[in-house]
């Protein structure tokens, strides 16, 4: 198993007061300011923190951002990460199809997951971040279905017809759903998860 050696983040935003402790977060945010640039800043409402310029963005380009920000976090820890050759999935991680849902935490305190269908991939990754921090939450698909139509604890996202294509997951970090605790939460628990789906051991950070 290699070890990575995690750098503390500096933080050199202005006005910023924050020191992020959690190697994984330091990775995110690492990923985040590079892209940064990318997409400039419209209105800066997590004064501060390094994750504020994507809370200015269209609600499709930060699924795209979110996307990127998985995408780098999980090849930084090793993971062999390429591009899906079709739409139903976002990458292939380890060769398992996954899906990627990204979501900046909402004024009641919660993330919610949006857009989720029954399509081809075999885990979804679902990636949420505050103004200072990051959770995540690695499912299997069958999971999902299974928390949607048999249980009820996934709620459908549409009313009517649509109501049976597409769903949503809300989570509240200080106290998420009971079923969805052995999932993840902080992101080394995510990392645990989706290395336990994928037969992967990722590369080891140190605080």
């Amino acid at each position: 198993m290699k070890t990575f050696h995690g750098q503390p983040f500096s933080n050199s935003k202005k006005d910023a007061s924050v020191e992020i402790q959690d190697p994984d977060v330091s990775l995110l945010v690492n990923k985040a300011t590079s892209l940064e640039g990318k997409y400039p800043t419209v209105d800066d409402e997590w004064k501060g923190s390094h994750f504020s310029w994507i809370k200015t963005r269209p609600s499709r380009q930060r699924g795209k951002i979110g996307e990127q920000l998985v995408a780098g976090w999980l090849a930084a820890r090793g993971f062999n990460v390429t591009r899906s050759p079709d739409s139903d999935a976002d990458r292939l991680v380890e060769n398992k199809r996954v899906e990627i849902k990204f979501s900046t935490l909402w004024k009641n305190g919660s993330y919610k997951f949006q857009q989720l269908r029954n399509q081809n991939y075999e885990i979804a990754v679902c990636l949420g971040v505050t103004s200072f921090d990051a959770h995540c939450w690695v499912l299997e698909k069958s999971e999902i279905l299974h928390q949607w139509h048999e249980t009820g604890n996934i709620q459908s996202q549409h009313g009517g017809a649509r109501g049976t294509d597409t769903a949503w997951i809300s989570a509240n970090p200080k106290a998420p759903p009971a079923w969805l605790r052995s999932h993840g939460g902080r992101p080394r628990d995510a990392m645990r998860r989706l290395s336990e789906l994928t037969g992967f051991t990722p590369e080891t950070l140190h605080e």
